[in-house]
C-alpha cells in the first residue's frame, strides 16, 4: 500500500495526475486495502473507530485564491468560510480545504467523519491513548489529529470539523 501511495504522489508531483485523479486514486487504494486486510489486529484488542466517510482533504497551496477560483470556476464548487488565507470548496458531500501555507503544493491531511462522534468523543480519545497514539492537535468538541504509522496527519471527528 505504501508503495502505491508513494507512486501516486510522485505522479501527482510530476504533473502526470490532476488533484482530482489523485484523490480518486487514493480513495480507491484505501478502499481496496481495507477490503483485503480485514479487521486489524489492534481492533480485536479494543474499540474500532467507525469511519463513515472522508470528511475533507486539506491542500497547502502557494496561492489559495487562485486555487479557489480554479476549482469554483471549473467544477462549480461552492466557496465557504473564506477568511483571506483559506477556504472550503464543497461539492456533493465532499469538501476540499485550500490554504496558502508553505511548502506548497502538498496534501496537508485527510479528515474522516466518525459515526456517533458527539456521543463517543471521549471514548475515541481514550482508545487512541490506549493504542499509544499521541493526539497532536484538536479539542474533543470538534476533532482530534494523530499521525499514522508513516507520519501522515489524520484528523477525525464529527460532520463539522
Amino acid at each position: 500500500m505504501e508503495h502505491i501511495i508513494a507512486k501516486l504522489l510522485h505522479e501527482f508531483e510530476e504533473g502526470k495526475l490532476t488533484r482530482r485523479q489523485l484523490i480518486q486514486s487514493l480513495t480507491l487504494a484505501a478502499t481496496a486495502a481495507s477490503a483485503v486486510s480485514g479487521v486489524p489486529a489492534t481492533a480485536a484488542e479494543g474499540k474500532v473507530l467507525n469511519a463513515t466517510n472522508i470528511n475533507h482533504v486539506s491542500y497547502q497551496v502557494a496561492d489559495y485564491a487562485r486555487t479557489r477560483d480554479f476549482y469554483a470556476g471549473l467544477f462549480g464548487m461552492k466557496v465557504s468560510e473564506d477568511n483571506g488565507k483559506q477556504c472550503r470548496l464543497s461539492f456533493g458531500d465532499n469538501i476540499l480545504v485550500v490554504r496558502s501555507r508553505p511548502p506548497a503544493p502538498k496534501v496537508d491531511h485527510i479528515a474522516f467523519t466518525l459515526a456517533n462522534w458527539d456521543e463517543e468523543k471521549e471514548a475515541v480519545e481514550a482508545e487512541l491513548k490506549r493504542r499509544g497514539l499521541k493526539i497532536i492537535q484538536g479539542d474533543t468538541k470538534t476533532s482530534l489529529h494523530i499521525l499514522d504509522p508513516d507520519g501522515f496527519e489524520v484528523q477525525m471527528g464529527g460532520l463539522r470539523q
